[in-house]
């Protein structure tokens, strides 16, 4: 599921009803130059020369050197597999047939970001001279995933108690602790450079479907924002799709860690959705803290949990993920999602998409082999 080609603009927002917990993916993948493994500007190329099968599934992103990948709408974890393997490797061959890669993490190792084509639609052109140099550096990829539900309401009451559990996710998805050419010492350095953008990261409780719409089309008639979309949040209501959308991961190293994040998320909102017990405001603080330390620190950051239900004190991040994977198993079972959510526990085993690119580089020194190792793990 891509963004909405229809801007909500000037109409009173209405949330498509959809079946609960059907799911769309998208996948922001890089697209390399072949010999140089370097972001390459690839995008429209490919856009141009992909099949028609192919088409609807593609669209281009703000910078031409990323290619969006979307499933259709998946009613289940095993649909999402299907989908995505189908599609992925039908675009991993036309890269192929016009001398580039796709490659998967949230930020280019050694890419420059002052080499980069915008994408040409006026859209992308007016937030580029809007955003400056803020823009210019933002030459990162993610991974969003799309949790169908029945209504609005719905919607805010999961969205709202979803960013408690947030961190979680980012600290699982780490990939991006490079920039261009540099260890940023951080374990997703992508997240400090999205949350440089207008109205980007951590989002306020909001009360009702009510309340939101009113605060968007404030929005909208003082001319902050021209649509939904330019909320870049780490959740938000999408309601063209009838949707919650989850946007704070970075985008996983491996195909096996897409589906696990995926069916992760999944249960995650069935497990809120189905717990009706009033959802207070969230310390904005704390919540700002774990989404430091999962950014800094990965898996080995801490978290003290806001909203206070996977415990009452300190603990690691690696823990929290422990317990949060216990509380939603239940919702994974009924979904048929058991087999995915267990690539979770290798991540935890084996460490994430940033713990990998650190390891290449200790031993290789290469950032180039760095590529090509991660480029080779994908389907792993």
């Amino acid at each position: 599921m891509g963004e909405s080609r229809e801007s909500v603009a000037g109409r009173d927002l209405e949330f498509v009803k959809s079946t609960s917990y059907t799911l769309g993916v998208e996948i922001e993948f890089q697209t390399l130059d072949k010999k140089t493994y370097d972001l390459a500007p690839f995008a429209p190329i490919l856009l141009e020369n992909a099949p028609a099968l192919l088409c609807p599934r593609l669209s281009p992103e703000f910078i031409q050197s990323i290619l969006e990948i979307q499933t259709g709408i998946c009613f289940s974890l095993t649909d999402v597999e299907n989908d995505l393997m189908q599609t992925v490797s039908m675009a991993e061959e036309l890269a192929e047939e016009n001398d580039s890669m796709l490659f998967a993490a949230s930020l280019h190792p050694f890419a420059k970001h002052r080499e980069q084509l915008l994408t040409t639609n006026d859209r992308y052109e007016a937030i580029m001279q809007e955003l400056q140099i803020v823009g210019r550096r933002f030459i990162t990829q993610g991974l969003h995933v799309h949790v169908g539900l029945p209504d609005g309401e719905s919607a805010i009451r999961i969205c709202n108690q979803i960013q408690a559990y947030l961190p979680i996710l980012l600290a699982l998805t780490a990939s991006s602790p490079f920039y261009q050419g540099e260890d940023t010492g951080l374990m997703s350095y992508r997240t400090k450079l999205f949350e440089a953008l207008p109205l980007a990261g951590a989002y306020t409780h909001i009360e009702s479907w009510h309340q939101f719409k009113e605060e968007v089309q404030l929005l909208q008639s003082v001319g902050v924002i021209t649509s939904i979309r330019d909320l870049w949040w780490d959740a938000r209501p999408h309601p063209d799709f009838g949707t919650l959308e989850i946007r704070i991961c970075d985008l996983p190293v491996k195909f096996s860690d897409i589906l696990g994040i995926t069916a992760m998320i999944q249960a995650l909102v069935a497990t809120l959705a189905e717990d009706k017990s009033v959802c207070l405001p969230l310390n904005q603080h704390i919540v700002q803290s774990n989404k430091w330390q999962a950014a800094r620190y990965g898996l080995a950051g801490t978290y003290f949990d806001p909203s206070g239900i996977l415990s009452q004190e300190r603990i690691s991040l690696r823990e929290a993920t422990a317990r949060l994977l216990k509380k939603i198993e239940p919702a994974g079972g009924r979904l048929g999602s058991e087999k995915y959510m267990r690539h979770i526990e290798r991540v935890l085993r084996d460490g994430t998409g940033a713990d990998f690119l650190r390891c290449c580089y200790g031993k290789s020194g290469s950032f180039k082999k760095v590529v090509a190792s991660l480029w080779g793990e994908f389907w792993q």
